[in-house]
């Protein structure tokens, strides 16, 4: 089903690792085969974020060949002071075409002035067909991306008319404290299955595997003190005001 506030577009860069956080902690870093849940949600709030609302990623459709690169890093460690040295193994040449929409964080309720929809999807579109308000980023600092609007589904995919290809238990994302007022930060896990090159996601709490990871504190946000209202967001992105069409 496609929603009212649904953004198509294309991410696109020379490299990406795509992995979960957890298993960094040794140093060494390899990717998944494609973006994670988590990934295109923080690419989606590279491009607009504000705490109001919470980005859903839909699917997302593997363009380019998967393909891997390793790279020798001299990483900081940072209890010896020195120098270490990594393995770093990279996807290269990536391509993806992205669906998604937003929905209302309801675990906000000091934010519920801010619930505008069509204000939000408007800002969300400018912001899109400027490349983001913020640089984006495929998986890891050192991986830039970039992004434009496209048609989900427009030409050609190496993986079209291909069989279903299980891609194992993999990182679906991570539940801050302030999307579901659980007061923790937990980790999901789920199976996902490319089919033609496109890969579903399932809801966040629809994940078969969810794993509480540290307690975590609620920031407070109050209107016009640390958040902007999303008329003045609005008006500093366009130099104008709002359309009062929209509203």
């Amino acid at each position: 089903m496609q929603h009212s506030n649904t953004i198509e577009f294309r991410v696109w860069g020379r490299y990406a690792l795509f992995s979960d956080p957890i298993t960094r902690v040794g140093g060494e870093k390899c990717s998944y085969p494609v973006p994670t849940y988590q990934a295109i949600k923080g690419i989606l709030e590279s491009c607009y974020w504000k705490p109001t609302f919470v980005w859903v990623p839909d699917e997302v459709r593997i363009m380019n060949p998967i393909e891997t690169e390793s790279k020798g890093i001299r990483p900081v460690a940072f209890s010896k002071g020195a120098n270490d040295l990594s393995i770093y193994t990279y996807l290269v040449n990536v391509e993806y075409q992205v669906r998604a929409h937003f929905e209302w964080n309801l675990s906000r309720p000091d934010l519920e002035a801010d619930r505008n929809e069509n204000k939000h999807f408007f800002i969300a579109k400018r912001m899109l067909e400027r490349g983001g308000r913020r640089d984006v980023f495929l998986g890891t600092r050192e991986c830039q991306g970039y992004i434009e609007p496209c048609k989900f589904g427009e030409g050609t995919s190496v993986y079209d008319n291909t069989p279903p290809v299980p891609l194992g238990l993999m990182l679906h994302g991570l539940t801050y404290a302030d999307e579901d007022g659980s007061g923790w930060m937990s980790e999901r896990l789920w199976r996902p299955v490319m089919e033609n090159g496109i890969i579903r996601f399932v809801r966040p709490e629809e994940c078969p595997v969810i794993r509480p990871i540290r307690k975590q504190k609620t920031k407070e946000f109050v209107l016009e003190k640390n958040i902007q209202s999303c008329e003045a967001l609005y008006e500093e992105v366009t130099g104008d005001g709002m359309d009062t069409a929209l509203l």
